[in-house]
């Protein structure tokens, strides 16, 4: 029997901790994915212009195992800065790999870009880290206008302001006792498609006949060669979660696999101006093939996308698909 969640009802595995902490002011936040004990963990990066810490050390042939935080951020690359907090807290809970004395957790993360939407200036910092760290609960909590997902936008070809609010969204999918959820903080290029009802929920706008209507990508993306420098400010990030006992190699195929649940949801998908990231937690509690847990991931990441749009709120000059029905 399949299970699917979303929103505050999804649920994470035993021993993760999810925390979010936002500037609402600012248009920006983070969001910490906390496993104390430590995970097998892995990425895969598809878009081409990616912020990320530490992804090398989960390359299957290197030699760390497991991994005790993902942080995903906004505020581009200097949103990376979040992690230092994050490892500060984990440090101060002595969670980590004990060496000469001192423990050492391992904490990676991926940033987007949301400085064009509120302060260029104000960005998610150590200090943001170590309280979203603090504040991590085994709860997925609100979703849409927070954390990550706090000044994220999609449909971001024709710019910022032509765009809608994007946000984080969380999703599980179970299937008997496996357990696979994702954490999605969206802000990209393309829109945001609902299969279920074939329509777009969330994209770029134009004015017509005085309507403002989310406009097909293909019919607009050929002609924009002009703006491409203006196009470089996006990415979509998240974390893949799993009770499901996986090797690192594992972890790699899972995290591959997610992504077809981003390419199903987003339109189009891993553009040269996004630098989409997914990772891949693994707690090991059930025995489980890489295929099924993938296969699950893919699920959850697409709910997980529907989710962070159609939890979002307007804010910052910004419609959502909400208010977008509401209006309808």
């Amino acid at each position: 029997m399949l299970s699917i969640k979303s929103g505050s009802a999804a649920v994470l595995p035993q021993g993760v901790l999810l925390g979010n902490i936002s500037d609402e002011e600012a248009a920006t936040g983070c969001t910490v994915v906390l496993c104390p004990e430590g995970a097998v963990g892995s990425v895969a990066v598809r878009g081409a212009a990616p912020a990320t810490r530490e992804t090398d050390l989960l390359a299957p042939e290197n030699a760390i195992q497991k991994v005790h935080a993902v942080v995903l951020s906004g505020g581009s690359a200097y949103g990376l800065d979040a992690a230092s907090g994050v490892m500060k807290y984990l440090e101060e809970q002595e969670c980590g790999f004990p060496i000469g004395g001192a423990v050492v957790p391992i904490v990676v993360a991926a940033a987007l870009f949301d400085l064009d939407i509120g302060s260029a200036t104000r960005r998610p910092d150590a200090s943001m880290g170590y309280s979203a760290a603090a504040s991590a609960t085994a709860k997925t909590g609100a979703t849409g206008n927070v954390g990550a997902g706090t000044g994220a936008a999609v449909g971001r070809f024709l710019g910022p302001f032509c765009s809608m609010k994007g946000g984080l969204g969380v999703a599980s999918v179970e299937s008997g006792s496996l357990l696979v959820s994702a954490v999605v903080a969206v802000n990209s290029l393309g829109n945001i498609y609902d299969r279920e009802s074939g329509t777009y929920l969330a994209g770029a706008r134009m004015d017509e006949d005085g309507k403002s209507t989310i406009v097909e990508p293909l019919e607009i993306l050929p002609d924009l060669f002009a703006a491409i420098e203006g196009m470089r400010a996006n990415t979509t990030i998240g974390v893949v979660l799993t009770n499901a006992k996986l090797n690192k190699s594992d972890a790699s195929r899972v995290a591959a696999m997610a992504h077809d649940g981003l390419a199903r949801a987003i339109y189009p998908v891993h553009t040269s101006f996004d630098g989409d990231a997914l990772f891949t937690l693994a707690t090991g509690e059930l025995a489980s093939q890489q295929d099924a847990v993938g296969a699950l991931a893919a699920l959850a990441v697409e709910r997980a996308v529907l989710d962070a749009v159609l939890s979002a709120t307007e804010a910052y000059g910004l419609p959502s698909a909400r208010s977008i029905q509401n209006n309808s």
